[in-house]
C-alpha cells in the first residue's frame, strides 16, 4: 500500500523576527544559505585537492582545459536552480502566504483606498 498525501515541508504561523528593518530577516536568511553552500563546496575542493595530489595528480592543468558536454552542462544548471530555490525559499513562501490571503473583496479596497488617497 503506498502513501501519496503529501507532507507539509514548511512551517504554519507567523515565524520569529528579529530585525526591525523589513526584509532583514529574509536577508539574513538568504546569507545563511550562502555561507552553508561556500562551507560545503570549500570541503569538497579541499578533499578533491588532496585525493589527487595523493595521487599525483595536476588538477589545475586538467580543470583549464575541461570541455564540458551537454550533459554536464544540464546537470550544472539544475544544480544552480536547486541552490536558487534553497535561496528565495522564504520570499516564495512569503509571497505564497500573501496571495492566499488576497481575496476579490481586498483588492477592491486596496484599490478604493489608492483611489481616495
Amino acid at each position: 500500500m503506498t502513501d501519496t498525501t503529501k507532507m507539509r515541508r514548511d512551517a504554519r504561523g507567523k515565524r520569529p523576527g528579529f530585525y526591525d528593518t523589513p526584509g532583514m530577516d529574509q536577508m539574513m536568511s538568504m546569507i545563511m544559505v550562502l555561507a552553508s553552500e561556500v562551507s560545503v563546496l570549500a570541503d569538497d575542493v579541499d578533499s578533491m585537492q588532496r585525493v589527487a595530489a595523493a595521487s599525483g595528480l595536476d588538477l589545475k592543468s586538467g580543470i583549464a582545459t575541461l570541455e564540458l558536454d551537454q550533459q554536464a552542462l544540464e546537470e550544472r544548471e539544475a544544480r544552480r536552480q536547486a541552490l536558487l530555490d534553497r535561496l528565495f525559499y522564504l520570499m516564495r513562501k512569503e509571497a505564497g502566504e500573501l496571495a492566499a490571503r488576497e481575496t476579490s473583496d481586498s483588492y477592491i479596497r486596496t484599490i478604493d483606498e489608492i483611489a481616495v488617497g
